[in-house]
């Protein structure tokens, strides 16, 4: 029998079936909601944009990120606010 793995880790028999034992006993949905997802940025969900860039153009924004010290998702957001203000 081949080794169950996440991320990398061995999970044991024992493991396996505590999380059994956890699902059987039941869940509290309103807790688990709590805890995923990411956390708002206003007061409803967020909406996904879709865009697509050339390899040129998002190594540009990832250089600027980088020296702006943003991740690329606030680099996005931040170019899009100055364009909407300007």
């Amino acid at each position: 029998m081949s080794k169950r793995m996440i991320q990398g880790r061995e999970v044991t028999d024992a493991q396996v079936q505590a999380w059994a034992d956890e699902a059987e006993a039941g869940y509290n949905v309103d807790e688990l909601q709590k805890r995923w997802g990411r956390p708002p940025r206003a007061e409803r969900a967020s909406q996904v944009v879709p865009t697509r860039f050339s390899d040129a153009e998002l190594a540009e924004l990832m250089e600027r990120a980088e020296r702006e010290g943003l991740d690329r998702s606030a680099a996005i957001r931040a170019a899009v606010r100055q364009w909407a203000h300007a």
